[in-house]
């Protein structure tokens, strides 16, 4: 309805611009008022129009239209009416229903032209209820997704500062605007302190040209890209990290910065550096390895490297000093000659390890003489550390030999062939004399760590090889028989000195030490050639006639005559000699402690033969 109001009022103005422009001039002009009427009509109209969407140009629309409408109706009705009804009285009976209708027409007007604001005015109202509802919506939405995004946040970060490597981020130009806690530990800095900072102004020149070169190639890749670094904390720490920085995007594809994690790899940097030590070289001496010292040859064994030489060594007697006095000096007469290996050779030529007891040295450029030259050196060597150790079983001796390849065409096989011939030549003729040398250094030090003296093997001597001529022993067997006296606790050397001391009682873990002593006794003779023979001997030592005895458990015959000829000896000798953990017995009660034994200890007619020797010696 509004709508055809509208429409029909812009057509009475169209009518009024054209049809009507006369009727309105004269009766403007009849009221003695000129005007330019069209143009103030038209300029109102653009007015109104222009302001059409404010409650202000609303209400002046509203009143310009009512009183356009009721100017027309006052100035075109009564015209018509006039025009219509000359009679008077009609006339005013007509004004008087023209007055009514005009009023209902004015207020059916206004109720049209107020319902379409009102109308207006409500649906701007449902609309901004709706969205100041859809306002609170959002709001509220908005509100929630900040919060879960404050706490994802906080979780995010708790997380990254959780991990022990260091976490940081930065922008397109380095700079920057995020860390964890230990890459704040890192730098000695806040968070807030290194955001907006570069590498340059956290580290040194050189580390932060390093971080930046990395920072542009792996942004111009646009790719992660990883590396190891070699750094030091603020506190002087240096250590190895392994990098990795990655590009991130914006949602258009754009790099935005770079994440990047570092990670300390020293421990593990070292234990390759470890891993790669051991696979060439000895873990005892330091000295290298045998993969080694082939993989050297083979770089080595060309001409420009000619003369080459080779020098084999092998140490002597190093078993025999590890069953009489235990591996660990064997390792450390190992770790001396390594030592002394070392210090006789330049720092170019290549000393390794090749064996239990050889080495081997590689030397280039060295001929024949140069090679002499350092197999002396190395003799003196050992010589003077040998004058320096206050025990002779400490002595460092190393047969040597040496060759030297002087052609291209030369086999370097046949070369070291050559020198480990050599060397087992030299070995022959060095070796005696050491084991020699090495077993009275080891009755020496028997006697100097246990109760058993010098005297006590040689009155063992005397006595057994007695009673061996009496049992009619053969002279070999006699020599064998005084050897084994004076050597049967050799073994001994092995026991802790305050156990083989010890006055009072022993307990079962310094007993079962006690009883390994014929084994090491076994062991040391058996590595040298001057013992081999008695090393059965010394093994049944401590073997009884009834089977008791260790550390086999033989029985009766089946125990070596000689160690059955000393199990007496050995035992009356021990009961008449005083000892740290008891007196001396009286001779009588020694005797009859030997004869209450026969037959269960001690060979029964052995037994008779030594007791009628001591009473007739007595007599």
């Amino acid at each position: 309805m509004g709508a055809q109001i509208r429409q029909t009022i812009d057509r009475l103005i169209i009518l009024i611009q054209s049809g009507f422009k006369v009727v309105w001039q004269a009766h403007l002009s009849n009221m003695g008022v000129i005007l330019p009427c069209r143009q103030v009509f038209f300029d109102m109209y653009r007015f109104l129009k222009k302001k059409k969407n404010t409650a202000w140009g609303q209400a002046l629309r509203i009143s310009a239209i009512y009183s356009l409408v009721g100017a027309l109706w006052i100035l075109l009705s009564d015209k018509v009416i006039e025009w219509l009804i000359p009679d008077p009285p009609t006339l005013i009976l007509a004004s008087l229903f023209k007055g009514w209708f005009y009023v209902l027409a004015s207020a059916w007007l206004i109720y049209l032209l107020v319902r379409a604001a009102l109308r207006q005015i409500a649906q701007a109202n449902l609309k901004l209820s709706q969205a100041n509802r859809q306002l609170a919506e959002s709001t509220d939405e908005y509100r929630q997704l900040y919060h879960e995004y404050v706490e994802k946040e906080a979780l995010i970060k708790a997380m990254i500062n959780s991990i022990p490597d260091l976490v940081f981020y930065k922008d397109p130009d380095s700079n920057y605007l995020g860390c964890n806690k230990a890459f704040e530990k890192f730098v000695a800095k806040s968070e807030q302190e290194i955001i907006g900072k570069n590498d340059f102004d956290l580290f040194d020149g050189s580390v932060a040209e390093s971080f930046r070169r990395m920072d542009q190639e792996m942004l111009s890749l646009r790719q992660s890209h990883s590396n190891e670094e070699y750094v030091t904390y603020p506190d002087g720490t240096a250590v190895y990290i392994d990098t990795l920085k990655t590009p991130y995007y914006d949602a258009n594809g754009q790099v935005i910065g770079l994440i990047g994690i570092s990670r300390d790899i020293t421990s593990r940097k070292q234990h390759e550096d470890q891993v790669k030590y051991l696979n060439y070289h000895d873990s005892l001496t330091g000295l290298y390895n045998r993969p080694f010292f082939q993989e050297e040859l083979t770089r080595l064994d060309t001409p420009r490297q000619l003369p080459l030489s080779i020098i084999i060594g092998d140490i002597n007697g190093l078993k025999l000093i590890n069953d009489a006095l235990g591996h660990d000096e064997g390792d450390k007469l190992l770790v001396n000659v390594a030592r002394i290996l070392k210090a006789s050779c330049r720092a170019d030529d290549i000393i390794a390890r090749t064996g239990g007891d050889e080495f081997w040295i590689l030397l280039p450029k060295t001929d024949d003489e140069g090679a002499r030259r350092v197999v002396e050196r190395i003799k003196s060597a050992c010589s003077a550390y040998a004058r320096e150790q206050e025990n002779d079983a400490y002595y460092v001796d190393i047969s040597l030999g040496y060759a030297t390849k002087i052609g291209a065409e030369e086999s370097f096989v046949k070369i070291r062939n050559d020198a480990e011939t050599y060397m087992y030549k030299r070995k022959l003729l060095e070796t005696r004399s050491l084991h020699s040398s090495i077993i009275a250094s080891i009755k020496t030090t028997l006697f100097e760590k246990s109760n058993e003296t010098e005297a006590h093997g040689t009155r063992l001597a005397t006595m057994t090889k007695q009673l061996g001529q009496a049992l009619g022993l053969s002279e070999n067997d006699l020599v064998a028989l005084e050897l084994f006296s004076t050597l049967h606790d050799i073994g001994k050397i092995s026991i802790d000195h305050d156990i083989l001391t010890k006055s009072g009682s022993l307990t079962d873990a310094e007993w079962n030490e006690i009883k390994k002593h014929p084994e090491v006794g076994y062991r040391i003779a058996q590595a040298s050639p001057e013992l081999r023979p008695i090393s059965e001997l010394i093994l049944t030592h401590h073997e009884r006639w009834d089977g008791t005895g260790y550390p086999q458990g033989l029985t009766g015959e089946k125990i070596p005559l000689l160690a059955r000829i000393l199990a007496v000896v050995d035992a009356f000798d021990a009961m008449t000699e005083d000892r740290s953990y008891r007196p001396a017995l009286p001779r009588n009660e020694a005797i009859e402690e030997i004869r209450r034994n026969a037959g269960t200890q001690f060979d029964p007619d052995i037994t008779r033969l030594f007791l009628r020797l001591i009473e007739e010696a007595s007599s």
